[in-house]
């Protein structure tokens, strides 16, 4: 298959709209985390900055591969966010819907990628595989223990504080970043 046939695959296209969706998770972990600190919660606020930027790296990631591929990248512009929540549960059940849609969006990669036959493109997909199962099971965690600490917040902050929530984007075998990861 030349790279001229395989830009028009399904394969490409989900992966041309993952770097959106990526950039739509950063952003939105953006604004919660604004949340979070605007609510005088400085652990959670902490933590939703770093996943913010995790997602930014994911995108950069797929655009890092799709240079090496020599394939065309558009960064297209994101949707929107949202801002106010009504308490400190809403943000974070919101996170983990939102990596559950991710992994699902991920997991129609990887079965593009299979079907398709590209065997690059299926190992490249592999480690997004095993990186949402570490955002799911921290973000449905964190869930937990939110509806578990009630309104008692510091108990919440303690435990993020505490507590390693997730791999903090340190991943020795994560794809290569476009621009370098922050």
């Amino acid at each position: 298959m030349t790279t001229t046939q395989s830009t028009d695959s399904t394969y490409y296209q989900l992966l041309r709209e993952q770097i959106g969706h990526e950039f739509d998770a950063h952003m939105q972990y953006v604004a919660i985390a604004v949340w979070f600190d605007s609510q005088d919660l400085p652990r959670l606020a902490a933590h939703y900055y770093r996943q913010s930027l995790e997602e930014r790296n994911h995108a950069m990631m797929i655009v890092q591969y799709m240079l090496d591929r020599d394939l065309p990248v558009a960064i297209p512009a994101g949707s929107a966010v949202k801002n106010e929540f009504g308490d400190v549960r809403e943000p974070i059940a919101l996170a983990l819907a939102q990596e559950r849609q991710v992994t699902e969006q991920i997991e129609a990669i990887f079965q593009a990628a299979r079907a398709e036959n590209d065997v690059i493109g299926e190992q490249f997909m592999l480690w997004f595989l095993k990186e949402q199962v570490e955002e799911v099971a921290s973000a449905s965690t964190l869930l937990t223990v939110a509806e578990r600490a009630g309104d008692n917040l510091f108990d919440l902050e303690n435990f993020v504080a505490r507590e390693t929530i997730g791999d903090g984007g340190e991943s020795t075998d994560a794809p290569q970043t476009a621009g370098g990861a922050l």
